[in-house]
């Protein structure tokens, strides 16, 4: 089991939440994006740098990801696709992206997409707070204890 996460829009208090954890349970885990990410000196925590382009760190992530793995994305289409391969798929404000709800998630996501399209503004998402922290960190956690090794 692994953990790889979509680093490029992923909130730097959500990337050292995933740290700690890493390293209390020992759990390898990749941060990818198309910029540079500076991880901790660690056994157990590395960042893969890929080029520039469109949906080339998501890409990435759907190559490496096998079953078992957690792939932390608030991007509804990468979730997807891991999920097909049999991983999961949790993003940064602790919403578990499942089987059941990814494809009613995809939908309302295309719907907004449509929306903004036409020239109608939705508002985009509300600033990060404690509670979508705490959402987060309690559901990595308990992925952790499930599927993860004990430190």
């Amino acid at each position: 089991m692994r953990i790889w996460v979509d680093a490029d829009a992923c909130p730097t208090v959500i990337r050292d939440i995933i740290v700690r954890a890493a390293e209390r349970t020992q759990v390898q885990t990749t941060f990818v994006a198309n910029q540079y990410i500076k991880t901790p000196p660690s056994k157990y925590v590395t960042s893969v740098q890929v080029p520039a382009g469109f949906d080339v760190a998501d890409n990435e992530i759907v190559r490496l990801a096998e079953a078992e793995d957690l792939v932390i994305t608030s991007d509804i289409p990468l979730a997807a696709e891991v999920i097909e391969k049999g991983a999961s798929a949790l993003s940064h404000r602790g919403e578990a992206f499942t089987r059941d709800n990814i494809r009613g998630r995809l939908n309302v996501r295309d719907f907004m997409e449509t929306l903004r399209a036409s020239g109608i503004q939705s508002g985009g998402q509300k600033t990060m707070d404690n509670t979508d922290r705490m959402a987060f960190a309690n559901k990595l956690d308990s992925y952790l204890a499930r599927y993860g090794r004990k430190g």
